[in-house]
């Protein structure tokens, strides 16, 4: 059986063992139902996440000139802080900012490689955390609005870490840790506007990712200088596909590519 569309991000659902979707257009793959199974995935061409145009893909799904034009692209979306919705200052299109930018927003700790501090939105909980292979995570503010979660983020960078070792996280090299520990430690550090925010008594979620074997030492797969690859699915975690030869496919940061998935 063949399948072909674009690739987007895994769509997850949290649950004992936490499911897996792509969304292959016609059909919509549980990904989970892969594992133990022989794909083959096979680069067509590209389509921009915008434009749909047969484009080569510059970031985030976008070819370059969306990139630089689409709101769904703009620098507050990795820099938190630079949102400005709240003050009616645009930055692309600031009905969309405003729609994005004053909507509930989590700072949280997560451990997947190490235990880091991010920044989404509330209704995104815990997806972020699956997206990016945390075993364990804790919300510590929870603010009206992105700029106040992102200055809170800039300031709690400067005594915990913001990113995820990727080649650790598929390698499962990690330890348990006491994210409420954590979060206490860090309170005083949190500024002073998103002070009354702070989330006193919660508990950690855990996370529990569909994988039957880890890669000692994963390498990635390129499906643009590689267009066909064939390997046997043993894991998901984050948003990698993970193979038993030790192949490692990172499907969000292939977002645009229209792709054939054979299974076998």
């Amino acid at each position: 059986m063949t399948y072909q569309g674009v690739l987007k991000k895994m769509m997850t659902e949290n649950s004992d063992e936490i499911q897996y979707y792509l969304d292959m257009k016609s059909n919509f793959l549980n990904v989970n139902q892969l594992i133990n199974k022989e794909i083959t995935l096979s680069f067509v061409k590209y389509e921009c996440l915008n434009c749909h145009l047969n484009k080569q893909i510059y970031r985030m799904g976008f070819c370059k000139s969306c990139f630089f034009d689409t709101p769904n692209a703009g620098d507050w979306i990795m820099r938190p802080e630079l949102s400005t919705a709240h003050l009616d200052i645009e930055d692309r299109d600031l009905t969309y900012e405003k729609s994005v930018q004053l909507k509930p927003h989590i700072v949280y700790l997560a451990n997947s490689s190490n235990v880091k501090v991010g920044v989404t939105r509330k209704q995104q909980v815990p997806t972020r955390w699956i997206d990016q292979g945390a075993h364990e995570a804790i919300e510590i503010v929870e603010v009206p609005n992105r700029y106040l979660a992102g200055i809170t983020e800039v300031a709690l960078k400067a005594h915990v870490a913001d990113k995820t070792n990727w080649r650790k996280m598929l390698k499962n090299d990690i330890e348990d840790e006491s994210l409420v520990e954590w979060r206490d430690k860090l309170k005083e550090f949190i500024p002073d506007e998103a002070k009354q925010y702070f989330i006193e008594n919660n508990s950690e979620t855990n996370l529990n990712f569909p994988v039957i074997k880890y890669p000692e030492k994963p390498k990635s797969l390129n499906l643009i200088k590689t267009p066909n690859y064939t390997g046997k699915l043993v894991g998901i975690k984050g948003q990698y596909l993970i193979f038993d030869d030790e192949t490692v496919f990172n499907v969000r940061s292939n977002e645009g590519l229209v792709v054939d998935i054979l299974i076998v």
